[in-house]
């Protein structure tokens, strides 16, 4: 008996196999366009200089013992990961740096949106209301830092003396000499700070959320907390999760307010990972074991920044980055 005869593929699988022969590699993507890799080669040795030397010698420094008495380097292993992660005084500034951080993100996070829906809504003097809004976020660190020192002050401090005018308190309240209330003292001052960076964000992001959408809602009889749960936070579903690892990378790097406020004081109740880095590195010169807490801040901090770029690609599929 005869075979029967092998019929035609479609053309589109044809096509498709066809298309799929062609599409080039990675390799080969870079290559064909190696005329405009040329171009951006300045800012790659740049930043291969500045950024990848840096972290190409911390890591390695990390395997080193620095002793301040001789200046010299001893060759120690992982001996330096080992000491940081037994030592008890490790994981109480690991600790304060997750309090600090996690009250810091939710709180600045809850402020900045609920201060977003506000001034997005028309109302007389609501330009006003954003500049003054957004006085926290342009002035530096430092100038937020000694206000801020200014308004705890223990004994001619700004909240103490309003507290005890209006018959709230019988003595002044104690807030960065307090082991128990230094903390919490500066994640106020760190929120103030951040949430109109938030404000920012999540105002850019109601300006995208399509009336007809909160119009059908409407019709469909859903109140104005339905409408906001069910249509405007899913649509932001994005730009919330962006500004919130920017807030944890932001607070987990943060620096200058706590630094300048207290340096990790009263009895290292508010030192966090960075500010112990510094007084580790420039204070105790044991620059090994800084590089060590250095290598492991970095894992932290990529790791955070590999959901960020999640985020930032979501939605977006592989072959629109290949064209």
């Amino acid at each position: 008996m005869e075979s029967p005869p092998l019929q035609a593929a479609p053309a589109t699988i044809l096509e498709e196999q066809a298309n799929t022969a062609k599409r080039p590699g990675p390799f080969r993507n870079v290559t064909s366009h190696w005329a405009d890799y040329m171009y951006i080669l300045p800012a790659l040795l740049v930043m291969l200089l500045v950024i990848g030397y840096p972290l190409v010698y911390t890591i390695y420094l990390s395997f080193f013992e620095t002793p301040p008495s001789t200046g010299g380097r001893i060759f120690n292993g992982i001996d330096n990961y080992t000491t940081l992660l037994r030592s008890e005084r490790f994981w109480r500034i690991t600790r304060n740096t997750f309090h600090w951080t996690i009250w810091s993100t939710l709180f600045a996070f809850l402020i900045g949106f609920g201060a977003a829906l506000v001034v997005q809504k028309q109302f007389i003097g609501r330009g006003v209301l954003r500049g003054i809004l957004l006085i926290p976020w342009v002035i530096s660190q430092v100038a937020a830092a000694y206000v801020w020192r200014w308004l705890y002050h223990s004994d001619y401090g700004l909240i103490s003396g309003m507290l005890m005018e209006w018959g709230i308190m019988n003595e002044r309240f104690i807030f960065l000499d307090s082991t128990r209330w230094v903390m919490p003292s500066l994640v106020i001052a760190n929120i103030w700070k951040e949430f109109p960076f938030v404000m920012i964000m999540m105002l850019a992001g109601l300006q995208t959320v399509p009336d007809q959408l909160l119009r059908a809602a409407r019709v469909d009889g859903a109140n104005s907390i339905n409408q906001f749960l069910h249509v405007t936070v899913p649509h932001l579903k994005n730009i919330i999760v962006v500004t919130v690892l920017l807030l944890l990378i932001a607070n987990l790097n943060s620096f200058g307010l706590v630094w300048i406020m207290t340096g990790g004081g009263p009895a290292g109740a508010s030192e966090i990972w960075i500010v112990s880095i510094y007084t580790t590195a420039f204070r105790n010169l044991q620059f090994g074991l800084a590089s060590a807490f250095s290598v492991i801040l970095f894992i932290f901090m990529m790791t955070l920044g590999y959901f960020y770029v999640r985020a930032l690609t979501a939605g977006t599929s592989s072959q629109e980055f290949a064209r």
